[in-house]
């Protein structure tokens, strides 16, 4: 049975065969193939740098179709983030590639090594900005809002409650 995913990604660092984050992130998306089906590609967007991290980001998103199960297609990101470069290190720091799951076709997963929705892709409009262009309709468990709903959440002012 196959599932659907929608896979964010992100770069801050050369690599030596495909230069710059933004082509490593578009090296990455053929390599995320080897998974499955990709269905959308979103735009390479450039994010301001975050945290410990000292460079602009190249982000982008991915809807992939799978036989794979979450943890599965977890291993197969971790292992993808290793052979661009990736190596464990400061927490928000710079890095060759990041490769995140945000959501699934069968809604929820948790366990130790994995939260699916990701918990943190409502506040991340470097998440949010290149998923909604290829999957805005995407309704997110456990409320059912779309992306574009969370994405208009961070993006448009909300009047004060008196």
């Amino acid at each position: 049975m196959s599932s659907t995913y929608l896979v964010a990604l992100g770069s801050n660092r050369r690599h030596h065969l495909y230069g710059d984050p933004r082509g490593v992130v578009l090296a990455a998306m053929e390599e995320l193939a080897a998974f499955g089906t990709v269905t959308a590609r979103s735009p390479v967007i450039a994010t301001p740098a975050m945290g410990a991290a000292q460079r602009r980001f190249a982000n982008a998103a991915l809807v992939l179709e799978s036989a794979f199960d979450p943890p599965a297609l977890l291993a197969a990101l971790k292992r993808t983030e290793r052979i661009f470069g990736r190596r464990r290190g400061q927490r928000w720091g710079d890095r060759v590639l990041d490769l995140d799951i945000v959501l699934w076709s069968g809604g929820v997963w948790s366990s130790k090594a994995l939260a699916i929705p990701h918990r943190d892709f409502a506040a991340r409009r470097f998440v949010l900005d290149p998923a909604c262009a290829i999957a805005a309709d995407w309704q997110a468990a456990p409320h059912a809002l779309t992306l574009a709903h969370y994405q208009a959440r961070l993006t448009r002012p909300r009047p004060l409650p008196r």
